[in-house]
């Protein structure tokens, strides 16, 4: 009975510009409304700092189901969409079928994508759900010949730490190994510096709670998770939205 009503609402609700599908498809998780709200201001950021990404060669690391794809491919750009899951490549693939969509876990990278290299490494919420942030950032330095773009959750603090911490196999939006990490932006900020000559900050903040401006006040943030944004480049960038330091404050972007 359940099964024979699951196809008669999947046939009635386009009709009514509706959309059923199963508990588990990767849509109920990366479209739930707060989630949607978090990747439109991580956008809306990412495109002020004004960054050259028009007709690049790009590669996405961890893309889920291509959410952040299209910021790309609407800017003209060569791009490679990579995902380890099964269930959110088959959304990609179905999304994107003209696209360059491969099969890549950072917990154990393949030869997927050996001798390539790329414009620009987009690492948006990723590096978090893994659990050796050092060694995936040093293989995507070894991908990157221009710009890594790293967004990640993070700890306060002005130690260099890693800070382990479980994931939920079970997510799809979260790590395939079941280990995670919140580094302090000390701990990032050098190494990047260990794999590329110029690393910058931005002095913006994505209009999201997550995102802190005050790193000297972890007591004023209330949000579960914490986040900053770092480019790493193997050219300098002349940018009045970066900074070369980490600083302390930062401001929301207009």
């Amino acid at each position: 009975m359940k099964s024979l009503f699951l196809k008669v609402a999947k046939r009635v609700a386009p009709k009514f510009g509706l959309r059923v599908t199963e508990s588990s498809d990767p849509r109920n998780f990366f479209h739930a409304f707060f989630y949607l709200r978090h990747t439109g201001c991580r956008l809306e950021h990412l495109a002020s700092l004004r960054l050259p990404v028009r007709g690049q060669r790009v590669l996405e690391v961890g893309a889920g189901i291509g959410d952040h794809s299209r910021y790309y491919r609407d800017r003209g750009c060569q791009i490679t969409i990579t995902e380890p899951r099964e269930d959110n490549l088959a959304l990609l693939r179905y999304r994107f079928p003209d696209a360059d969509i491969r099969k890549h876990d950072l917990e154990a990278p393949g030869p997927e994508l050996d001798n390539e290299t790329f414009d620009i490494t987009h690492c948006y919420g990723t590096l978090y759900h893994l659990g050796n942030p050092e060694a995936t950032l040093e293989y995507l330095a070894k991908l990157t010949r221009g710009m890594l773009l790293l967004e990640t959750c993070v700890s306060f603090g002005d130690k260099l730490e890693i800070n382990l911490v479980p994931e939920n196999l079970a997510d799809p939006t979260q790590a395939t190994s079941g280990s995670g990490c919140r580094p302090t932006r000390p701990w990032l900020f050098e190494q990047l510096k260990k794999s590329f000559p110029y690393v910058y900050v931005p002095v913006t903040q994505p209009n999201h709670p997550e995102f802190p401006t005050d790193w000297t006040r972890p007591e004023l943030h209330t949000a579960p998770l914490t986040r900053a944004i770092f480019i790493a480049s193997r050219t300098p960038l002349t940018n009045d939205q970066l900074t070369t330091s980490l600083p302390p404050v930062q401001e929301k972007h207009p």
